[in-house]
């Protein structure tokens, strides 16, 4: 069998050019390294913590179905925080007595050899049942808009796996890599989702829904509005979880009793946000999907799933806990996002300035700093809305969003306290 060996500088051109010339493969100080499946890395790696990383569920073969966010090629068209906006421009666009070079102009639209205006807007026309098809989706983190998900105006809508976010579901967001933010990419979302909600421009969101539903015939080019394939409307109901039935099997064995896939759903996001797991594990985290530990420990199980569904519900903004904010918009004034910033002065600490005179308070810096992915979620979320009124609706859900990222800091604690545990009772 070969040996692979592995030694590296660091430094200016000359520098190395120097080090060539006194050194041969005779006195070079080699390390021995042994590249493991699935990806034989040509470097140093513990390889102890390799085999033991190596040996856990990939999150994606828990999940088997999952897809990549949604691809629109023209997000400020079809994607809007108003529903009533995004409902006039596409009227626009479906307007006959508009010529199509106005259309183009006004909306700044750009064709491709698979998306024509003339040939798209002819055929939006000939559905009367267009609006049907105006969701939620998550964009960003905390950030739901309205989007025409239509197969007319959208460039990808993944709908052969996405389809099962649009019936009641809840699904985890992931990445396969880390982008250059260093912070694993994972949140949660019941909605369809963008491809990059949790992640830049560098790397895409994977979506994985807990649950499949039996598909359904579609009426042409409209991923939405769908007539049930020869099904009663009960059988159609019914769906199954979308986990690999070998786990079941096995957590089935070690614990002596059924777990629910909402069991074991909520203790792999807990797992997620363990810091204790981003930490020890990031340098695999870097190159593929993360993979998840799961314990033999039956009370240890549930309780770090307890925990998980605490972080989900906090980030689906539904938890009882946000029902009091710890963050208020104490000021009077027009609303208007102007330029966002976060106050280090010491007597105004704690405050985020959306203009001169308003801001939100209560906001810790580490707070203000969390970031999901690549986003740091406070900043992100008002700076997409920069020139924009908040409505009375935007400011409670920065409020609670606020409070949501806090009490994440304190779940992230805890379930830090229970990891290690996780890992000596594997």
């Amino acid at each position: 069998m070969a040996k692979v060996y592995h030694h590296e500088i660091y430094g200016l051109r000359e520098t190395k050019y120097d080090w060539l010339n006194k050194h041969n493969i005779k006195n070079v100080k080699w390390k021995k390294i042994v590249p493991h499946p699935e990806f034989y890395l040509f470097i140093p790696t513990d390889n102890k913590l390799a085999n033991q990383y190596y040996s856990y569920n990939k999150i994606t073969e828990i999940f088997p179905v999952n897809s990549v966010g949604i691809v629109t090629a023209r997000d400020n068209f079809v994607i809007d925080f108003d529903r009533k906006k995004l409902e006039r421009r596409i009227e626009d666009f479906r307007n006959p007595k508009i010529d199509d070079e106005i259309i183009r102009k006004t909306y700044d639209l750009n064709e491709n050899q698979n998306w024509k205006i003339k040939e798209q807007r002819e055929k939006l026309r000939k559905d009367l049942d267009w609006k049907d098809s105006i969701r939620k989706i998550l964009y960003r983190p905390f950030d739901e808009r309205w989007i025409l998900y239509h197969d007319d105006m959208i460039e990808r809508t993944r709908k052969e796996i996405i389809r099962n976010m649009l019936e009641e579901n809840i699904g985890i967001i992931i990445s396969r890599q880390i982008d250059k933010s260093g912070i694993l990419p994972v949140f949660i979302s019941n909605k369809i989702i963008d491809g990059h909600s949790v992640t830049s421009a560098v790397s895409i969101s994977y979506q994985l829904p807990l649950y499949l539903y039996p598909e359904r015939k579609e009426k042409k080019n409209n991923p939405l509005v769908q007539m049930i394939l020869f099904e009663p409307e009960v059988k159609y109901q019914s769906r199954t979880p979308n986990i690999k039935l070998e786990l079941f099997e096995e957590l089935k064995t070690n614990f002596t009793k059924e777990v629910t896939p909402e069991e074991i759903f909520y203790y792999i996001y807990a797992i997620l946000y363990s810091n204790t797991y981003r930490t020890k594990y990031a340098e695999f985290l870097k190159i593929d999907f993360p993979r998840v530990p799961f314990t033999k420990n039956y009370k240890l199980f549930i309780k770090l799933g307890k925990l998980g569904q605490q972080l989900a519900d906090l980030h689906l903004l539904k938890s009882k806990e946000l029902d009091k904010t710890i963050s208020k918009f104490p000021i009077n004034g027009n609303n208007k996002v102007e330029k966002p910033r976060f106050d280090t002065d010491q007597r105004d600490k704690g405050k985020v300035w959306i203009n001169n005179e308003q801001y939100f308070n209560g906001i810790k810096q580490n707070v203000w700093q969390y970031q999901i992915g690549g986003y740091q979620v406070c900043e992100k979320w008002l700076k997409d809305r920069k020139e924009r009124t908040l409505t009375l609706d935007e400011i409670l859900t920065y409020c609670k969003i606020v409070t949501s990222l806090s009490k994440t800091i304190d779940l992230q604690i805890e379930i830090d306290k229970y990891f290690e545990e996780v890992e000596k009772t594997i």
